[in-house]
Order: structure tokens, then sequence, then C-alpha cells
């Protein structure tokens, strides 16, 4: 049985002779994400390491011709454009985007705005910046723009801070952009900020800049990156996370080829390094204190459970791992049901965590709080971490996992891992291998949420999950304590059970329809 097609991604770009950018930068980065990478040359550059000697656009017949033959034969899940040489070869490519995307409205379009060369050199004059801003940019799935060239495109002063660039990924966004990534490797700063604005999230995406001089072709890299993820079903904000990943794994294989900067080298292993993981930005303090680690961080069963009463239950049947989640923030008596389960589990030595309801779980001394993605703007998270409590957060996708690595907790849910009734949820169930894949990117205890059953709960351990919540298994079973016993017995890794080997990438988490 022969293996599926990858998807294809055509690079619109100026070829780089010497290998650094542009098409041979593209072609690096699709491979690095299993995509079939096709090539349309717009534009010949002379140029090595240290600058750009000559620039000659293809004629736009040629780059026409070039565009109709892969039409007929390999057309696109996404098309990634770089330096494009002349505005009439912009104007061929936005009318063959409109053709496409008659026989696929899903076809995402990818604008790298090659306006300058890392050298200095010049590569848009004025009607060439107007064709951008009336012609490309409005057809554009996501723009990548550096600061400079973010400036550029709109014709203001250059960005200087933070909230000038907020202001201008909002002003492109209302040009038409569907979402736009204004990257800082221009900035000059200590850390790499990237601010990326898409229809699902927003902030500002931040690690630690690599320290090497090879860092030609990174803007190629992350552009064709987040191309490729898109290609491969995920939204812009997670597809730019991944080129984010991508980018600073290339340069960290970066190397010395002639006298100026090296090139990068995308590498297919960048997904699998938490070192490569960004931080993304929340509402509030610029920082917060770091939470506790867990006292036991194998949690094993996870009950969440309503009440006190159902707090003892589960504690008499041996877990020792709980959550007590009442969602009524008007409950008569949430303290009372708060301070009753803090005292049973304290006595049992068991880890309870209070959902939500972090003032009161301050207060009453609880051991920790969970909180959802929709909390951690409104909770004072340092307060908590003075106050010694742990943290657990919920997270369902790849940029929901950027936030709360950001606060480093004390663990992170993972969910929904199988379909749940429990609420309504947008995401697509994420399945085991994307657990084994969290599991293994992530150096703090994941707990597996949504969906689970003995089963299931066993797959989860096999995966690496620390903890396994559980709720309808438990309240909802004719014996709850037969439930329980089942559920431990599955968590219990026995000897020799075969871990689950986690996916190089995992799959999206939310459709793009």
């Amino acid at each position: 049985m022969s293996a599926a097609a990858p998807p294809i991604v055509w690079t619109v770009a100026g070829s780089d002779c010497g290998g650094g950018a542009g098409l041979q930068a593209d072609l690096r980065a699709f491979d690095a994400f299993g995509v079939h990478g096709c090539s349309v040359v717009a534009a010949v550059t002379a140029q090595n390491s240290v600058g750009v000697e000559r620039v000659d656009a293809v004629s736009a017949d040629l780059l026409d011709a070039q565009l109709a033959a892969l039409a007929v034969d390999m057309p696109p899940a996404a098309i990634k454009t770089g330096l494009l040489g002349s505005t009439e070869n912009l104007r061929v490519l936005a009318a063959w985007i409109d053709r496409l995307r008659e026989r696929n409205p899903s076809l995402a379009v990818v604008v790298d705005p090659v306006l300058r060369s890392s050298t200095g050199a010049s590569f848009a004059n004025e009607e060439l910046l107007q064709a951008y801003r009336e012609e490309l940019l409005p057809r554009a799935t996501l723009v990548t723009p550096n600061r400079a060239e973010a400036a550029a495109l709109l014709g203001v002063e250059p960005l200087r801070d933070r909230a000038d660039v907020e202001q201008a990924a909002r002003a492109l966004r209302e040009a038409g952009c569907g979402a736009v990534t204004i990257t800082g490797g221009d900035a000059g700063s200590d850390c790499s900020e990237d601010y990326a604005s898409t229809a699902h999230a927003s902030g500002w995406l931040t690690l630690p800049r690599v320290a090497t001089s090879n860092n030609h072709g990174t803007g190629c890299v992350f552009a064709a990156s987040a191309a490729s993820a898109i290609a491969r079903g995920f939204v812009p904000m997670e597809a730019v996370i991944l080129a984010k990943m991508a980018t600073t794994e290339a340069l960290r294989h970066g190397y010395a080829a002639g006298a100026g900067a090296g090139p990068v080298r995308p590498h297919n292993g960048f997904a699998l390094r938490h070192e490569n993981l960004p931080a993304l930005s929340i509402p509030g303090p610029e920082s917060v204190p770091a939470f506790s680690p867990l006292a036991s961080p194998e949690l094993g069963l996870y009950a969440v459970v309503d009440s006190a009463a159902w707090v003892r239950r589960v504690l008499a049947a041996g877990v020792r791992t709980v959550q007590l989640r009442i969602k009524d923030p008007s409950h008569p008596a949430l303290r009372g049901e708060v301070r009753e389960s803090v005292a049973v589990a304290r006595e049992a030595g068991a880890q309870l965590f209070i959902n939500d309801h972090w003032r009161v779980a301050i207060e009453e001394g609880a051991y920790g709080v969970h909180l959802g993605q929709e909390d951690l703007a409104q909770a004072d998270l340092a307060a908590i971490s003075r106050a010694g409590l742990r943290l657990g957060i919920s997270t369902h996708c790849y940029w929901e996992v950027c936030r709360a690595w950001a606060l480093k907790p004390s663990y992170i849910a993972c969910g929904p891992i199988h379909p749940t009734q429990a609420k309504a949820m947008p995401w697509i169930p994420q399945g085991n291998g994307n657990l084994a894949y969290w599991c293994a990117l992530l150096p703090l205890p994941v707990v597996a949420i949504a969906g689970m059953d003995e089963s299931r709960a066993a797959q989860a351990a096999q995966c690496g999950a620390s903890g396994v919540a559980v709720i309808s298994a438990i309240t909802a079973a004719p014996s709850s304590e037969a439930a329980m016993a089942q559920l431990q017995r599955a968590i219990g890794r026995p000897a020799g059970a075969d871990r689950i080997t986690p996916p190089a990438l995992p799959r999206p988490t939310l459709s793009q329809a």
C-alpha cells in the first residue's frame, strides 16, 4: 500500500545562487515539514554571503508559463511568496491566485514581502509597494513582514516599540490580510519576539535568541514553514508557532558558507524540542513568580468531582489527585465545600485542586488551583504563586500550550483526547498520537483529559501521561468504587508495556473551515 501523497506547496520567489535564501531556503523548509515543494522562479539574483550584486526579474510571460504548468498537474494547498521582482509579476501571481481559488477556495497564500536583502539591497520601488497593498495583501491568508517591511508596506515611520508593532499588525489586517505575524529578527533584542494577530488568537511569541551569525534565510524559512503547516491543516496561529519553532531549530543548525552570514538549515526534529517552544503572552503582569512543582508528579487517576462528599468518596477509594469543580460561582455553599474538601484531602495526603475559584482556594489554604484558558487573564496569577499554590492549566491547541508554557505551571492538561459530552468544544479530539507528542515535548507533568474509560486510560499512560482526568467514568458508573479500582489498575503501567511513540508533528486541533 503506497503512502499518502504529501500536500503540495508552491514557492514563488527569487533564486539565490549562493544557496542561502529564496527558493533554495524555501525548499529546505518544505522538506522539514514533509510537504512537496514546487519552485516558481520570479527573479534571478547574483549574490553571495556578503552582498547582492544583481537582481533580474523573469518576464511576466515566463512566470505565467511556470504557474500554468503547475496548475494543470500539481495544484497547491498553499502558496508562499518571496522576492517577486516586478509589479507585472505580482499581478500575474494575483490573477493565478484568483483562478486557483475558483477550484479550491481554501487555497492558502503566505506572503513574505521581501523588500530588501539582509545585506541592504533594495528589491522594491514605490510602484511595487503599492501593488502589494492593493493586490496581494488583500489575498493573503498570512503575511510575515519584519518590522522594517511592515512599516514600508504601511508607509509609516519605523516601528519603535511593542505598541507600534501591535498597531501595525492591526493596520495590516484592516488592509485585508487574514492574519499577520511581524517578526522580530531585525529588532536587535536579546529575545526573539514576534507579534502574531490572527482570527483565533493574538500575542507576542518569545524565545531566547539563538547566538549565531549564521542567520541567512531566516525570513524565508519562517514563511515557508508557516505555509507548510497551513497546507498540513493547521490554522494560521498554530502555523506561525510551528514556523517559529522550525526557524529556531534552523538557526541552531546554521553553518558558515562564505565570508558573510551563513545559511540556516531546517531540521525535521524541530517540533520535539521543548527549547523551541515559544511563550505566548497573556494580558496582565509582565512576569509571574514560578509555581511550585507537584509533590507527587505521577498524578495517576485524577478524579474531577463537584462536591466535598464526592471528594471524600474518591479519597476513600485510594485516589490521591482530585479536582473540586463547582462551576456555579454563586453556589451558596461554595466556601464550605472548598473548606471541607481541603481538610479531608490534607488528612489523606492527597493533591486537591480547586477549579476556577482561586480566591477561595488561597483563603482556605488549598493545595492547588486549576484554571481554564479564559481564566488566565482574570486571575491574579502572582497572588496564586505567592500563596504557594500549585497551578494546573487546561490546553486544547498549540497556542494555548504556549500560553500555559509562558507561566511554567505545575502541570498542563491536554485535551480533548477523545470525544466528550462534558462540555461543547470546537476542538478536534487529539487522540493518542497528539497526547504522546505533548508528553514527549513538555518537561512538565501532562494530564490527559476527556472521553476516558478503562482502555483509554491505559493508552494514556502508555503515551506518557502523568495523570488521567476522569469525570463521568467515575460519577456516572453503576459502581463508582469498582470503576475507580479498574481505572487505577489500567493507569498502573505494567512493566514492559509498549510506550506509544510520539509523531514528529502533532495533528491539527482546530478545523480551518
